[in-house]
Protein backbone atom coordinates (compact mmCIF):
# COMPACT_ATOMS: atom_id res chain seq x y z
CA UNK A 1 0.00 0.00 0.00
CA UNK A 2 2.92 2.54 1.13
CA UNK A 3 4.53 1.88 -2.67
CA UNK A 4 1.37 2.05 -4.34
CA UNK A 5 0.73 5.99 -2.73
CA UNK A 6 4.37 6.14 -3.35
CA UNK A 7 3.62 5.91 -7.05
CA UNK A 8 0.64 7.78 -6.84
CA UNK A 9 2.02 10.61 -5.55
CA UNK A 10 5.03 10.36 -7.78
CA UNK A 11 2.98 10.39 -10.96
CA UNK A 12 1.07 13.91 -9.59
CA UNK A 13 3.95 15.88 -8.50
CA UNK A 14 3.91 18.41 -10.70
CA UNK A 15 0.47 19.09 -10.52
CA UNK A 16 0.48 19.27 -6.34
CA UNK A 17 3.70 21.64 -6.43
CA UNK A 18 1.84 24.13 -9.01
CA UNK A 19 -0.95 23.46 -6.30
CA UNK A 20 1.59 24.53 -3.49
CA UNK A 21 2.80 27.15 -5.24
CA UNK A 22 -0.34 28.77 -5.92
CA UNK A 23 -1.38 28.63 -1.89
CA UNK A 24 1.23 29.93 -0.96
CA UNK A 25 0.93 32.70 -3.56
CA UNK A 26 -2.43 33.52 -2.17
CA UNK A 27 -1.21 33.49 1.36
CA UNK A 28 1.38 36.18 0.76
CA UNK A 29 -1.05 38.31 -0.88
CA UNK A 30 -3.69 38.06 1.88
CA UNK A 31 -0.92 38.55 4.62
CA UNK A 32 0.19 42.14 2.14
CA UNK A 33 -3.47 43.26 2.25
CA UNK A 34 -3.51 43.18 6.13
CA UNK A 35 -6.86 43.61 7.91
CA UNK A 36 -10.02 44.92 5.58
CA UNK A 37 -11.41 48.32 6.62
CA UNK A 38 -14.46 49.07 7.85
CA UNK A 39 -16.24 51.14 5.09
CA UNK A 40 -19.47 53.42 5.35
CA UNK A 41 -21.35 54.71 2.71
CA UNK A 42 -21.60 58.34 1.71
CA UNK A 43 -23.67 60.27 -0.91
CA UNK A 44 -21.52 62.20 -3.36
CA UNK A 45 -21.95 64.57 -6.26
CA UNK A 46 -21.92 62.60 -9.46
CA UNK A 47 -20.80 65.12 -11.33
CA UNK A 48 -19.89 69.07 -10.58
CA UNK A 49 -23.25 70.95 -9.38
CA UNK A 50 -24.10 74.33 -9.39
CA UNK A 51 -25.59 76.21 -6.62
CA UNK A 52 -29.67 77.28 -6.38
CA UNK A 53 -31.10 74.57 -7.91
CA UNK A 54 -32.77 71.71 -6.44
CA UNK A 55 -31.35 68.38 -6.39
CA UNK A 56 -32.45 65.74 -8.48
CA UNK A 57 -31.87 62.09 -7.53
CA UNK A 58 -29.36 61.27 -10.99
CA UNK A 59 -27.19 64.12 -9.02
CA UNK A 60 -25.99 61.78 -6.22
CA UNK A 61 -24.02 58.60 -5.97
CA UNK A 62 -23.13 56.49 -3.50
CA UNK A 63 -19.14 55.85 -2.27
CA UNK A 64 -17.81 53.98 0.11
CA UNK A 65 -15.31 55.64 2.91
CA UNK A 66 -12.94 54.36 5.47
CA UNK A 67 -14.90 54.36 8.71
CA UNK A 68 -14.09 57.30 10.89
CA UNK A 69 -12.97 59.62 7.79
CA UNK A 70 -16.16 60.82 6.49
CA UNK A 71 -16.98 64.36 7.19
CA UNK A 72 -19.10 65.50 9.83
CA UNK A 73 -23.20 66.54 8.93
CA UNK A 74 -23.40 64.18 6.02
CA UNK A 75 -26.92 63.53 4.31
CA UNK A 76 -27.44 59.51 4.45
CA UNK A 77 -30.92 59.38 2.59
CA UNK A 78 -31.26 60.29 -0.83
CA UNK A 79 -34.93 61.19 0.52
CA UNK A 80 -33.51 63.62 2.36
CA UNK A 81 -31.90 65.36 -0.51
CA UNK A 82 -33.75 64.95 -3.55
CA UNK A 83 -35.82 68.29 -4.45
CA UNK A 84 -33.22 70.49 -1.60
CA UNK A 85 -31.64 73.03 -3.28
CA UNK A 86 -27.95 73.83 -3.38
CA UNK A 87 -26.66 76.40 -1.20
CA UNK A 88 -23.43 76.21 -2.33
CA UNK A 89 -21.46 74.46 -5.15
CA UNK A 90 -20.42 70.94 -5.12
CA UNK A 91 -17.32 69.31 -6.96
CA UNK A 92 -17.81 66.17 -8.85
CA UNK A 93 -17.08 63.44 -6.09
CA UNK A 94 -17.29 65.99 -3.14
CA UNK A 95 -19.70 64.99 -0.04
CA UNK A 96 -23.21 66.41 0.32
CA UNK A 97 -23.45 67.89 3.98
CA UNK A 98 -26.48 69.35 5.61
CA UNK A 99 -24.89 72.95 5.15
CA UNK A 100 -24.66 72.64 1.27
CA UNK A 101 -27.98 72.67 1.41
CA UNK A 102 -30.68 75.45 1.99
CA UNK A 103 -32.84 74.95 5.51
CA UNK A 104 -31.71 73.92 8.91
CA UNK A 105 -28.03 72.64 8.45
CA UNK A 106 -27.00 76.62 7.33
CA UNK A 107 -28.92 77.96 10.48
CA UNK A 108 -26.52 76.08 13.03
CA UNK A 109 -25.03 78.62 15.66
CA UNK A 110 -28.06 81.08 14.38
CA UNK A 111 -30.83 80.64 16.50
CA UNK A 112 -34.34 82.61 15.97
CA UNK A 113 -32.82 83.61 12.51
CA UNK A 114 -33.86 82.51 8.49
CA UNK A 115 -31.77 81.43 5.90
CA UNK A 116 -32.56 84.09 2.32
CA UNK A 117 -30.62 84.46 -0.96
CA UNK A 118 -29.99 88.41 -1.69
CA UNK A 119 -28.69 89.18 -4.95
CA UNK A 120 -25.74 92.14 -4.55
CA UNK A 121 -25.66 94.32 -7.71
CA UNK A 122 -21.59 93.91 -7.27
CA UNK A 123 -20.66 90.85 -8.33
CA UNK A 124 -16.61 91.54 -7.66
CA UNK A 125 -17.80 92.69 -3.90
CA UNK A 126 -18.89 89.15 -3.68
CA UNK A 127 -16.40 87.86 -4.62
CA UNK A 128 -14.11 89.19 -1.73
CA UNK A 129 -16.49 87.83 0.93
CA UNK A 130 -15.90 84.47 2.77
CA UNK A 131 -18.68 82.30 4.57
CA UNK A 132 -18.89 83.52 8.41
CA UNK A 133 -18.19 86.95 7.28
CA UNK A 134 -20.91 89.46 8.57
CA UNK A 135 -22.25 92.10 6.46
CA UNK A 136 -24.01 95.03 6.16
CA UNK A 137 -26.70 95.23 3.24
CA UNK A 138 -27.68 98.39 1.60
CA UNK A 139 -30.68 99.22 -0.66
CA UNK A 140 -30.25 101.75 -3.25
CA UNK A 141 -33.26 103.28 -5.54
CA UNK A 142 -32.41 104.58 -9.10
CA UNK A 143 -35.02 106.64 -9.51
CA UNK A 144 -35.00 108.70 -6.35
CA UNK A 145 -31.45 108.35 -5.12
CA UNK A 146 -32.54 107.30 -2.29
CA UNK A 147 -30.39 104.91 0.03
CA UNK A 148 -31.35 102.27 2.62
CA UNK A 149 -29.52 100.39 5.41
CA UNK A 150 -31.86 97.25 5.56
CA UNK A 151 -29.46 94.77 7.27
CA UNK A 152 -26.94 95.35 9.93
CA UNK A 153 -23.88 92.69 10.61
CA UNK A 154 -25.95 89.57 9.33
CA UNK A 155 -23.67 86.42 8.83
CA UNK A 156 -23.01 85.01 5.56
CA UNK A 157 -24.03 81.39 5.67
CA UNK A 158 -22.92 80.68 2.23
CA UNK A 159 -21.81 82.13 -0.90
CA UNK A 160 -22.78 80.76 -4.61
CA UNK A 161 -20.80 80.09 -7.34
CA UNK A 162 -21.43 81.95 -10.35
CA UNK A 163 -23.20 80.38 -13.36
CA UNK A 164 -20.38 78.47 -15.48
CA UNK A 165 -19.58 80.25 -18.98
CA UNK A 166 -21.92 79.78 -21.84
CA UNK A 167 -24.89 80.15 -19.42
CA UNK A 168 -27.27 83.31 -19.36
CA UNK A 169 -25.90 86.12 -17.77
CA UNK A 170 -27.59 87.52 -14.80
CA UNK A 171 -26.10 90.95 -13.27
CA UNK A 172 -25.02 91.13 -9.68
CA UNK A 173 -24.20 87.92 -7.28
CA UNK A 174 -25.48 86.03 -4.79
CA UNK A 175 -25.08 86.02 -1.40
CA UNK A 176 -26.90 83.79 1.18
CA UNK A 177 -27.71 85.38 4.18
CA UNK A 178 -28.92 84.53 7.90
CA UNK A 179 -31.30 87.46 8.88
CA UNK A 180 -34.30 88.10 11.25
CA UNK A 181 -37.42 87.53 10.15
CA UNK A 182 -38.28 91.61 10.27
CA UNK A 183 -34.63 91.89 7.90
CA UNK A 184 -36.02 89.50 5.43
CA UNK A 185 -39.06 91.11 4.60
CA UNK A 186 -36.99 94.50 4.65
CA UNK A 187 -34.97 92.82 1.79
CA UNK A 188 -37.55 91.02 -0.43
CA UNK A 189 -38.77 94.38 -0.45
CA UNK A 190 -35.99 96.17 -1.72
CA UNK A 191 -35.59 93.56 -3.74
CA UNK A 192 -37.85 94.87 -6.27
CA UNK A 193 -37.15 98.05 -6.85
CA UNK A 194 -33.28 98.58 -5.46
CA UNK A 195 -30.32 97.63 -6.00
CA UNK A 196 -27.99 96.10 -2.72
CA UNK A 197 -24.71 96.80 -1.86
CA UNK A 198 -22.89 95.25 0.91
CA UNK A 199 -20.30 96.72 3.83
CA UNK A 200 -18.13 94.58 5.81
CA UNK A 201 -19.31 95.18 9.37
CA UNK A 202 -16.65 93.09 11.62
Amino acid sequence: MWRRARRAVLARRRPLAALCAALAVLSTVQAARGPVTPTVPVLVARDDLVSGRPLAAGDLVVREYAEGTEPAGLVTEPADAVGRTLAAPLREGEPLTDVRLVGPGLLDGYPDLVVTPVRVADADAVRLVAVGDRVDLVASDAESGQTEQVATGVPVVAVPRPRAQGAALESGALLVVAVSRTESLALARAAVSSFLSLAWSR
